[in-house]
């Protein structure tokens, strides 16, 4: 019977996503998109009133009124959905992965309808570039500075077939002593800030540290509170961002390999 469960299973189709299906995508992250030519003033307001966490918000830019929306502190609610009237829809695909802090925004012009410095997608990245880029293995170390434990679970996703992380030559590692690339989770706590400290100083040089989910970005729902000190960069220096409550596996991976290219292009 077992040679029958093994002769059934290798004759399976391979089940493991694809690298070009895989990076950029956010599909099931709830991440909203705006449609510029849709957007009006009194949309973004009701936007900006019934957002949560004030990820949108409407500014004045040279002079005219701007909408403006900080996927660090975007939760993926969906309550943006129904009152953007069409205007704000869930994205599909994200490049904002891995970015800069103040990269994680984008601006839409309400007089003109149109998005000031568009978002431009990145093009494809195939399985032999990114092997190029890595070069040998990256040992990551995942650190829960205060998280829910629901970016720990699209994390763990990560190694299971269907993603399969080490593929790339991404390894998850057990001690910060082993590790090139800090993945740091949630607000860091009152109570977990030495330790989140302690481990950056245990990782050795370089390193990179990439903040994940919009806990790690800006405090998200708990900014603000008593009991955490902050978002990641409070703490520790951070290279990269993947906002999303929580991020996807592909966002993950498209964050991590983003980072990787910053670094190895300076």
């Amino acid at each position: 019977m077992i040679f029958e469960v093994i002769e059934r299973s290798l004759r399976q189709p391979n089940r493991v996503i694809p690298v070009e299906a895989l990076l950029g995508n956010c599909d099931g992250s709830r991440m909203p998109d705006v449609i510029a030519s849709q957007l009006t003033p009194a949309i973004s307001q009701k936007l900006v009133e019934v957002c949560p966490t004030a990820a949108f918000r409407i500014e004045e830019c040279d002079g005219w009124a701007c909408l403006k929306l900080s996927y660090g502190e975007c939760i993926g609610c969906g309550k943006c959905f129904e009152p953007g009237e069409g205007a704000v829809v869930a994205a599909k695909s994200f490049t904002l992965c891995g970015n800069p802090k103040d990269q994680l925004v984008r601006v839409w012009d309400l007089e003109r309808r149109t998005e000031i410095a568009p978002l431009r997608p990145e093009p494809g990245v195939v399985r032999e570039q990114i092997h190029r880029l890595l070069g040998k293995a990256l040992n990551v170390r995942q650190l829960d500075a205060g998280s829910c434990n629901g970016c720990e679970a699209e994390i763990a996703a990560l190694t299971n077939p269907y993603y399969d992380l080490e593929r790339f030559g991404i390894h998850f590692v057990a001690s910060p002593k082993h590790a090139d690339m800090l993945l740091v989770t949630g607000p860091v706590t009152r109570n977990m800030a030495e330790a989140v400290r302690a481990t950056y100083e245990a990782v050795p040089a370089p390193k990179l540290v990439v903040a994940v989910g919009a806990c790690g970005c800006s405090g998200g729902i708990f900014a603000g509170s008593h009991a955490v000190v902050g978002a990641v960069d409070a703490v520790i220096p951070v290279d990269g961002y993947v906002p999303g409550c929580p991020p996807t596996p592909a966002m993950l991976v498209t964050g991590i390999l983003k980072v990787l290219r910053r670094r190895i292009a300076k």
